[in-house]
């Protein structure tokens, strides 16, 4: 569960809520279902234009990903692969075979396999590069999925409050009625800024952000993989996959080492 997000999205829509009470404001005057059917529906259906079906299908598996997803620290794999190399100097390759098949890791458990079945190098590197190519891709879709979506929802909140527009001007007959009409027409225009800045944004930067992190665990995989067939001594391959690290991370794990 990553707090960092759920706790953002409470402190962005309790700030604006919080300062819309203090100028007066309640709750109950934010609600608007004709605003959200405009905006949402608007720019739901727009976006499915725009991706193939089972990328909206899988909308809200994308965005539980924002919350929920497998902590990448690269400081263990670097470590792990340091062990690998030490027991490959003292008994051969084969040695890992156990340890490829009790990998939870799809991705290290493969290009472990593929090392110990004895492929070539450059084989290796573009088999395992391929795998990581295509995951940035997968990832891409779902943030760009998310990016139109903010893009979307603006202009169609826009068209919902244009909508509340005419109505009002069609109903000029009842100048009292006027002033809640036009409030309620700009509600739309909220919920399409709001929701795009507050949510959709955010969350497709998380997405590129978490693409980042694997992407980066994944080359340090690759490195120690390939420095494993290398016949790399322990000291070596911690040296080249450190040098993946920020300076602080990278110190504590030749500290460690």
């Amino acid at each position: 569960m990553d707090l960092a997000s759920i706790v953002g999205i409470l402190i962005c829509l309790g700030g604006v809520f919080a300062g819309f009470t203090i100028e007066g404001g309640t709750p109950t005057q934010l609600i608007a279902i004709s605003a959200a059917s405009i905006v949402f529906g608007g720019a739901g259906g727009a976006t499915m234009v725009a991706f193939p079906l089972g990328s909206s299908i899988n909308l809200w598996k994308v965005i539980m990903q924002c919350y929920m997803r497998p902590k990448l620290d690269p400081v263990p794999v670097i470590k792990k692969f340091v062990e690998f190399s030490e027991k490959v100097r003292r008994e051969g390759l084969l040695v890992l075979e156990e340890d490829a098949n009790n990998e939870t890791d799809p991705f290290l458990r493969n290009g472990l396999q593929l090392v110990i079945d004895g492929n070539d190098t450059e084989l290796v590197k573009d088999i395992l590069h391929t795998d990581i190519k295509f995951v940035e891709e997968r990832h891409h879709v779902g943030a760009a999925y998310l990016e139109t979506m903010a893009g979307f929802t603006p202009t169609f909140g826009i068209v919902g409050t244009v909508m509340g527009l005419v109505l009002v001007l069609s109903n000029l007959s009842d100048p009292g009625s006027l002033g809640p009409m036009v409030a309620a027409a700009f509600i739309a225009t909220l919920y399409g800024v709001g929701s795009a800045n507050a949510l959709f944004l955010p969350w497709a930067s998380k997405l590129k952000n978490a693409s980042k992190e694997e992407v980066l665990v994944r080359e340090i995989m690759v490195e120690g993989i390939l420095s494993i067939q290398a016949g790399d001594n322990p000291r070596i391959v911690q040296e080249k996959l450190a040098a993946f690290l920020p300076p602080k991370e990278r110190a504590h794990v030749k500290q460690e080492g």
